[in-house]
């Protein structure tokens, strides 16, 4: 069958199902988030998921998948819980509004091979709890455990009256299929590399994309180096990088570069020296271009690819960079255990070094700051342009959402329009709906010009 009949087949079953869904109640929409959810947060579940999907890919270690199972899950679901997504959500008298929440339709969701545990989940929640049915299109590298992911979610809807097709998996995925589903559907909602997010935007219909990831994080004088290392080694080395949100590019002021690259090593980081920087620079930048073979591997692989060796504690490599752009290719995106160190004079410096990176690569994404002088971390979230800003958080855990900031949660970041994308905020539930704006009639109300205009009125 034509990827074209096949995406076609898949779509009327899930409008079949969708329609259904349209007549749900909060309730019964809340009872299938919740039960969708259990089903994968399960520990059984979620160990048999995080197994195959490193077996699978290759990528990232175990830990680092049962984790996001076992916290993005749950915070997506404390976030989503009591929250009104069915009929009438918001009453606004003073003004004369109704907002009545619609269902989109049918999504259309592609799923990157970095991160294929917990991203179909929290999309599906996010579709469920927008009364929407949802169709995956994963990376051909991980098709076993999404096809794992969804035979688990499916059986949780049937166990629980609704239709197994509001959840449904491209079981053998291919370009040609991605793109019938991303022209069929409704909505998109692409998460992974630019060529999928261009691709989705390109496609004619409605989507949600998220832009490239190159966070940059400044260190300046008046932070904890020691808290400051550890939470940027745990970024770092995190399911040993694939996540977008892992720390790239750390800048640190003159009067702390030595003290934290010491903390730095202290944590498990390795500076590279010159000729070894020249052969990583090799091994990870072939022909100039990001290469594959050490995206999510481990600190000793990639040296070892490189051509040198280091020691067994190591957990992440570091490179002094003096520049930024394709002359300086570890200024960009590494999709590893590689973070390119920068030295800048003073603050002022590395408001500038941080807004030349990302304007380079991660344009509207994230960057952080360490640092304890209020005046300078209003000033940082004033002038850096990205769309979300950290103060002394590990990128990877709390962009995304954690149990200790007041982020959504998610694992689809959206990145404005600095990287090329509709939305700025973290893509959730909120996303995966239509509102209807009923407007009734008020008393009229006109403002006098001198409340309008003023003193400009003088002029």
């Amino acid at each position: 069958m034509e990827a074209k009949e096949m995406v076609a087949a898949l779509i009327k079953r899930a409008r079949a199902a969708q329609k259904i869904a349209d007549g749900y109640s909060q309730e019964k929409v809340d009872e299938l988030v919740k039960a969708i959810s259990w089903a994968i947060v399960k520990k059984e579940n979620s160990e048999k998921i995080a197994r195959l999907a490193v077996d699978e890919s290759q990528l990232g270690h175990y830990e680092g998948k049962y984790g996001k199972l076992q916290k993005k899950i749950r915070g997506v679901v404390r976030d989503v819980a009591g929250v009104k997504s069915v009929g009438i959500i918001e009453r606004d008298e003073k003004k004369g509004l109704l907002k009545i929440a619609k269902p989109v339709g049918v999504i259309g969701a592609l799923v990157p091979c970095t991160n294929p545990e917990a991203t179909p989940v929290i999309k599906a929640i996010n579709s469920v709890k927008g009364r929407n049915a949802i169709i995956f299109a994963p990376h051909p590298r991980t098709k076993k455990t999404n096809t794992l992911i969804m035979n688990i979610m499916r059986d949780a809807l049937k166990r629980h009256g609704a239709p197994e097709d509001l959840i449904i998996g491209i079981e053998e995925p291919s370009m040609d299929a991605s793109g019938e589903l991303m022209a069929q559907c409704d909505l998109v909602v692409a998460t992974g590399g630019a060529g999928m997010v261009k691709a989705a935007y390109s496609s004619g219909t409605p989507a949600y994309g998220v832009g490239a990831g190159n966070v940059v994080v400044v260190v300046d004088e008046t932070a904890d180096f020691k808290d400051s290392a550890k939470k940027i080694m745990l970024s770092k080395t995190f399911d040993l990088a694939t996540s977008c949100s892992a720390d790239n590019n750390i800048v640190l002021v003159d009067s702390v570069y030595s003290k934290m690259l010491d903390e730095l090593k202290a944590v498990g980081g390795y500076m590279c020296s010159a000729d070894e920087k020249a052969k990583l620079q090799k091994a990870v930048f072939p022909d100039n271009h990001l290469g594959r073979d050490h995206v999510a591997q481990t600190a000793q692989k990639i040296a070892s690819l490189a051509g040198f060796k280091i020691p067994e504690s190591v957990t992440f490599l570091l490179v002094e960079e003096e520049g930024v752009g394709p002359a300086h290719p570890f200024s960009g995106e590494k999709m590893s255990v590689i973070a390119a160190v920068h030295k800048v004079k003073d603050f002022k410096d590395a408001i500038d070094k941080v807004n030349e990176i990302t304007s380079y690569q991660g344009a509207g994404h994230s960057c952080g700051l360490y640092s304890t002088d209020m005046k300078r971390i209003e000033e940082y979230g004033l002038k850096t342009k990205t769309s979300r800003v950290m103060i002394r958080q590990p990128q990877v855990f709390g962009n995304s959402g954690n149990w200790d900031n007041g982020l959504p949660f998610t694992l689809t970041l959206g990145c404005g329009t600095w990287g090329g994308n509709i939305s700025s905020e973290n893509i959730t539930w909120k996303h995966f709906i239509n509102i209807t704006w009923l407007s009734m009639p008020i008393p009229e109300v006109i403002p006098k010009d001198e409340d309008l205009f003023g003193d400009i009125m003088k002029e």
